[in-house]
């Protein structure tokens, strides 16, 4: 009788593709332009952030002919302030994952040395999401929630950026929209970004539309103790504070707004928001800001140019390429980035945004030791261990009259 395959089966060798393919991303890309900027070296004590808010004096005509001058005045000074926040990327491992991959005739690679490679990788993603909230940490808009086997599994399409904030396995808070009212908090154990739905594990009662997804570790999100992130700077807000001034009575420290009104993006749109930052710091000054904005919003400018295109023909064969490359808008260059709010385009000056720093990033040490033991409930040694990469930082803007952003901003089909 032959022998069968199943006979057999004990000797097959089983294949491996030795190259790992990741199947998310790790987009970094407004957190990368400003950790490149110079850093403030900062203790715990407020950083103060010297402005010249208002010019001051007193213009008047007068008499020369024994009239009197009066008095004078001057320019005003203040200052803005701010303190670092922290915040971490926590990794843990069993022993037996370290173990089984701990030689490449066993895996195909090191699992543990993966695990802090991508770490750092990781919390900058995070860092870049938490430059896109306004300081408060909410990270999503609840639009329908439908509890289901035991999970709260919540549709985000109310805001410009649906699910793209969050991460799978990451910790996050429900708060009612007023930011007041703790709903509970859970893990991320389903994250469809397509779709902009996510699914919190165990359930969260009471959660209704509107409802805000927080980050997690912020217990007030109205004091505003996140990292001050994109909407925090770029605001014209009457309301509130902004690095220790009232919006309400400093218009100084206001950006300068283009109200889209939900339309599409049209050509004076972009200029307005140009004009507006030199009505404010003069027609000489020598700012150069970028124009950052999603896809999506590159696609509306680029529609725009594909309705007024000619495209010559010549005698020999070409290709055909009916998109644009390098675009420029109202003369500043335009930066994609796949986090930013869809619905958003702000005028970055690289100048002005700076960041304060009280703990670089990197390993969380404790006596030269970066990697810690679990304790097992008997309080004996569990076979796992744990990493923490961390930051203390904040960021800050030195000239808010400098910036400038259209929102309100239609996406779009298909985004």
């Amino acid at each position: 009788m032959a022998v069968v395959e199943s006979q057999v089966a004990a000797l097959e060798l089983e294949r491996v593709i030795p190259k790992i393919r990741t199947l998310f991303e790790r987009d970094d890309k407004f957190f990368a332009n400003i950790k490149k900027r110079d850093v403030e070296k900062i203790s715990n004590r407020q950083m103060r952030v010297p402005l010249e808010l208002r010019p001051g004096g007193s213009f008047q005509y007068f008499n020369p002919d024994g009239g009197d001058l009066g008095r004078g005045g001057g320019p005003t000074f203040d200052k803005a302030v701010l303190n670092c926040v922290f915040v971490s990327e926590n990794i843990e491992y069993t022993k037996l994952t370290q173990w089984a991959t701990d030689d490449d005739r066993k895996s195909i690679t090191n699992g543990v040395r993966r695990l802090t490679a991508t770490a750092l990788d990781e919390l900058r993603r995070q860092l870049d999401s938490q430059l896109m909230q306004a300081g408060d940490g909410v990270i999503g808009v609840v639009t329908t929630d439908t509890p289901a086997a035991g999970s709260n599994v919540i549709t985000l399409t109310t805001d410009g950026f649906g699910a793209r904030l969050m991460r799978f396995g990451q910790t996050v808070q429900v708060f009612d929209t007023t930011l007041a009212t703790l709903r509970g908090s859970g893990v991320i154990s389903a994250l469809d970004v397509e779709n902009k739905t996510i699914s919190i594990t165990p359930q969260i009662a009471g959660v209704i539309a509107t409802d805000k997804i927080v980050t997690n570790g912020i217990t007030t999100p109205t004091s505003l103790s996140a990292l001050y992130g994109v909407p925090y700077h770029h605001s014209n807000a009457s309301t509130g504070t902004w690095l220790g001034f009232s919006r309400a009575t400093t218009p100084e420290i206001r950006a300068n707004r283009v109200n889209a009104a939900s339309a599409a993006l049209t050509l004076p749109l972009p200029r307005l928001a140009m004009n507006k930052i030199g009505n404010r710091v003069g027609i000489d000054n020598d700012f150069d800001p970028i124009a950052w904005m999603h896809p999506a919003q590159v696609q509306a400018y680029e529609e725009i140019g594909q309705l007024l295109m000619h495209i010559p023909k010549g005698s020999s064969e070409e290709s055909l390429n009916l998109y644009f490359g390098k675009q420029t808008l109202a003369g500043a260059s335009v930066k994609k980035s796949y986090n930013w709010d869809k619905t958003r385009i702000d005028f970055i000056v690289d100048s002005v945004w700076g960041r304060a720093e009280i703990l670089p990033i990197g390993f969380y040490k404790t006596d030269g030791r970066n990697i810690f033991e679990i304790r097992g409930a008997s309080g004996g040694v569990a076979t796992a261990e744990i990493f923490y990469m961390v930051v203390g930082m904040q960021t800050f803007v030195n000239n808010p009259a400098a910036c400038s952003y259209i929102d309100n901003l239609a996406v779009p089909a298909g985004y």
